[in-house]
């Protein structure tokens, strides 16, 4: 079953808010460290690039569908209509554009998610060489194994952002999924993301279940992040470092890697 704050332990419960406190702020003054610098740069890179290229792409299609549905109109009505045919074909290229910019900030959390699996294991290394030096290291994390979780990640946060996106004209309502859906997301993944650098695949998974209160609180300050416009592009390292540090915290990361990779 799903772990939840102790409400008859007032005192544990308040233990766990400001360790999961703690933890953030370690991983927010962590992120501009002199070891963490070059990744933090590299990161914000490849995530800018991304998103244009992202923008682009969306832009591109949305003005030939644009393009091609005024002809078929203007085909169909009769030269007459070219004039408010036209007109309405410059509309809906600036509420393209605006789409484009907006869906760019949408798709923010899905991009970082994919940019985390390049540099995880790096970060991970190192949040646990800085604060943990007497535990065991854990092992690095495959490539393949963390873009397949990165995608995976980034394909379902698509996802469920398009079903969230009709909730968004209910004033607030929309914005409040937005930002839960974002916590649940992020948080899965990067907790796994940190775990699987000590356990198998799926004792990741069930540690993460046992504990999924506790990690999606950690989510809603991913969340947090990722919602500032700019800041949001360093969100894999703000995420991944946090991650580790709640999973020393609910696991310990104490399983030898030797014995990991036995199971």
């Amino acid at each position: 079953m799903p772990d939840s704050l102790p409400r008859d332990d007032p005192e544990r419960a308040k233990g766990i808010w400001y360790g999961m406190i703690d933890d953030a702020i370690k991983a927010l003054t962590q992120m501009f460290s002199p070891q963490l610098r070059s990744v933090l740069w590299k990161s914000i890179g490849l995530a800018l690039v991304l998103i244009i290229v992202a923008g682009v792409v969306l832009d591109r299609l949305i003005l030939w569908l644009v393009g091609t549905g005024s002809t078929s109109v203007e085909t169909t009505l009769g030269p007459h209509a070219h004039l408010p045919v036209s007109a309405l074909a410059w509309l809906f290229s600036i509420a393209a554009s605006l789409g484009v910019v907006v869906g760019s900030i949408f798709l923010m959390p899905a991009v970082t998610a994919f940019v985390a699996s390049f540099f995880a294991d790096q970060i991970g290394a190192e949040v646990e060489r800085a604060y943990y030096p007497a535990d065991p290291p854990g092992r690095t994390l495959p490539l393949a194994r963390a873009m397949i979780e990165g995608t995976k990640t980034a394909l379902l946060a698509i996802v469920v952002y398009l079903c969230a996106v009709p909730l968004l004209f209910l004033v607030g309502f929309g914005a409040v999924i937005f930002f839960l859906a974002t916590a649940w997301l992020l948080s899965r993944e990067y907790f796994e993301l940190a775990a699987l650098r000590f356990r198998p695949a799926e004792e990741a998974k069930a540690l993460r279940r046992r504990n999924a209160t506790r990690v999606f609180i950690a989510g809603l300050f991913i969340a947090a992040f990722v919602s500032i416009p700019i800041v949001n592009l360093a969100t894999p390292l703000f995420a991944m470092a946090l991650m580790v540090h709640v999973h020393k915290r609910i696991g310990g990361g104490t399983l030898p890697v030797q014995q990991a990779r036995l199971r």
